[in-house]
């Protein structure tokens, strides 16, 4: 196609206003006229002709390297595309109307290649949509992912072209979070200093009423409570950017993930601990749980499950205690998937709550698919509860919900997990004991394994672990008996000499012991055979 660089000036007669065009006088000047450029476009669809138009470059070579520029981007698509010979078409004929700069060649090319807009820039807001849009999981992930880009990434850097996204960029985006933290601290203080202020007026008294309407309104201007984003949110809110920006990666949109090589600071999960007499003492005088995550022990689990005993769901607090489901898979434990003549059942499904909503779905992992062995007491938890359960369907008649579940509301619908997560808390509240949540029971489960000694691949797998780290790493609290237990098999390992002096003066005192007991029963048994002498009478 056709294209030029021409001279151009831009004088004009004082008296005609009109430009002088080839006939100024100081056309041939050095550095007095501009160069321009023009370069034939391929025709619209409808045949009308455009073209590419640009002027006032300084030298020739500019504008020569700018038509070579257009000419290499007009040579991006094939003859044989038609398509693609009509965007880059597109493209040069709205830069030039507007004035806009060239492209880079790579990059059009790439655009190009992965179907994108030639014209304009992609932002993380509009991709973020994108994406969303595009997923196919359960409706409680898309939920999570769905929070963090409305409540996160969108507001703070939602503007931002996405290829132009630094790890600077996000850096500044968590220090942000982190100074909101702090904000939302502070004006949680201030309001619950409100409330509590509020609380010691007296409500008699005309300038008590007064004060009090007074503060309720400085109350509701307050900012409400709120929660701050925590650890685990930022490392969730990094872990939806980053694969968000690894699918763009694979569309060939960016070549960079700033996601991965961001730093934030790390998620430090609470340990588990045993509810020990010590720490049940400091829990009775202060109210305080040494860590988030505790375990009962088994004469405390053994309590719990007595006190429960004649609960309707007892066979859920039970078959939770000794093996270790989760609360959703409890939930969601079809009959069909559990054989108590072969002492087994199979988790292939759950129970997920998503907001108050709750819906059915498969394990979220591969290894959540699992078979879980029965013990005999289990079992027969299990059979006594199918009765129980048969004689509730005879009772509510044709008002029964047959859902096929184990676990079921007395009408046989669906158990609300977060129902069940409260009905457990009221319990535990109720038997006295140190407070557990009911996630914890599957940690005590974990915990009994480990304690009998079972082999910790046996536990990782009942537990639909996809790592035995995992079950060691998060799962194993060390009950006092079995750390005790552990700590004298690990020092009779070790021969030391005070040791061994102190075994063999134990030994000593040990045998010292003995023979004097053996000459007190000596002299106990001569005493005994001899006659007791006879006292004199006194004269009298």
């Amino acid at each position: 196609m056709k294209g030029s660089t021409y001279r151009r000036c831009s004088c004009r007669d004082p008296r005609t206003g009109k430009e002088l065009g080839s006939s100024c006088p100081r056309r041939n000047s050095r550095n007095h006229c501009t160069y321009s450029i023009r370069q034939e476009l391929p025709p619209r669809e409808d045949g009308g002709r455009r073209s590419f138009a640009r002027g006032g470059y300084s030298s020739l070579r500019a504008a020569q390297a700018d038509l070579d520029h257009v000419r290499a981007l007009l040579g991006l698509a094939e003859a044989d595309d038609p398509e693609g010979v009509q965007l880059i078409a597109e493209m040069l004929s709205g830069i030039s109307r507007d004035k806009l700069p060239l492209p880079d060649v790579e990059e059009t090319r790439r655009r190009l290649n992965a179907g994108q807009d030639l014209v304009g820039s992609l932002t993380v807001g509009e991709w973020l949509d994108r994406w969303l849009a595009g997923k196919r999981i359960r409706k409680s992930g898309i939920s999570r992912y769905e929070t963090d880009v409305r409540v996160h990434l969108k507001p703070r850097i939602g503007d931002r072209r996405l290829d132009r996204l630094r790890v600077s960029h996000l850096s500044e985006m968590f220090t942000a979070i982190t100074d909101a933290n702090a904000e939302i601290l502070e004006q949680n203080a201030q309001r619950r200093a409100a409330v509590e202020e509020l609380a010691t007026v007296p409500w008699k008294g005309a300038e008590n009423r007064a004060r009090r309407k007074a503060m309720k309104a400085a109350i509701d201007a307050m900012p409400p409570f709120r929660r701050v984003t925590g650890p685990a949110t930022r490392q969730h809110i990094k872990a939806t950017l980053r694969a968000a920006l690894n699918d763009a990666i694979g569309r060939q949109i960016i070549t960079f993930n700033p996601a991965a090589h961001v730093e934030i600071d790390p998620v430090r999960k609470p340990k588990a601990l045993v509810w020990t007499d010590e720490r049940v003492a400091r829990w009775q005088e202060t109210g305080e749980k040494p860590s988030p995550v505790m375990v009962w022990t088994p004469e405390q689990t053994g309590a719990f499950l007595d006190f429960v005993a004649e609960d309707r769901l007892y066979a859920m607090w039970h078959l939770i205690a000794f093996r270790g489901l989760r609360r959703g898979e409890a939930c969601g434990q079809p009959w069909s998937e559990t054989n108590l003549d072969r002492h087994s059942l199979t988790v292939a499904g759950q129970l997920v709550q998503d907001g108050w909503g709750v819906e059915a779905s498969e394990p979220k992992t591969d290894s959540g698919f699992r078979v879980v062995a029965l013990d005999d007491d289990t079992v027969g938890v299990l059979e006594r509860h199918r009765r129980q359960q048969e004689a509730d369907r005879a009772e509510w008649g044709s008002a029964w919900v047959e859902t096929g579940l184990v676990f079921t509301q007395e009408d046989g619908s669906w158990l609300h997990p977060g129902k069940v997560t409260d009905l457990f808390e009221r319990l535990v509240a109720a038997s006295g004991l140190p407070p557990i949540r009911l996630h914890d029971l599957r940690h005590g489960a974990a915990t009994l394994m480990l304690a009998a000694d079972i082999d910790i691949k046996i536990v990782s797998d009942t537990l639909g672990h996809s790592d035995t780290r995992i079950t060691r790493d998060i799962y194993q609290s060390v009950l006092p008996h079995v750390g005790k237990n552990a700590a004298e098999a690990t020092a009779r390992l070790v021969p030391l000499r005070r040791k061994a002096e102190a075994e063999e003066a134990a030994r000593k005192a040990e045998k010292a012991r003995k023979k004097a007991e053996r000459a007190r029963k000596t002299q106990a048994e001569g005493e005994k055979k001899s006659p007791k002498a006879k006292r004199k009478k006194p004269r009298k």
